[in-house]
């Protein structure tokens, strides 16, 4: 397999590691895969939300975090926010060409997790069946 050649331009780009602890590639791991951004990611894989849409696809999240979660996750690239100039003002979020890659693998990801929950219940049972009931 033939691996491609690199430019100038990749090569003055430094080398990144989610690993490691100044990496900017944790910071936005942590906005997509968080408690609320990988709901937001996922439900907004559906199609263009406005806020209130959004907040009632995502249950339990709050007003400002999830006016926080779509900021951080507009500054990464991932959503891009559309005012429209209308009275009332219309706002509608969608995701990036970036954003949908980031949706398809990590819904991949939802979707195992819920094809596999009897697993996951049956294992808790045994889990705190074995210490006394938690």
């Amino acid at each position: 397999m033939e691996t491609p050649a690199c430019t100038e331009a990749d090569a003055a780009l430094p080398p990144f590691d989610v690993f490691a602890r100044a990496c900017p590639s944790r910071e936005t791991l942590e906005h997509v895969t968080g408690r609320w951004g990988s709901l937001v990611v996922g439900a907004l894989r559906e199609g263009p939300c406005r806020f209130n849409e959004l907040r009632r696809r995502v249950e339990g999240v709050s007003e400002k975090m999830l006016s926080q979660t779509l900021h951080a996750l507009e500054r990464d690239g991932i959503v891009h926010r559309e005012a429209q100039p209308t009275n009332p003002p219309r706002v509608d979020y969608e995701l990036t060409p970036l954003g949908v890659e980031v949706a398809d693998r990590l819904l991949s990801l939802i979707h195992c997790l819920e094809g596999s929950m009897p697993q996951v219940l049956s294992a808790r049972q045994s889990y705190d069946t074995a210490r006394g009931g938690l």
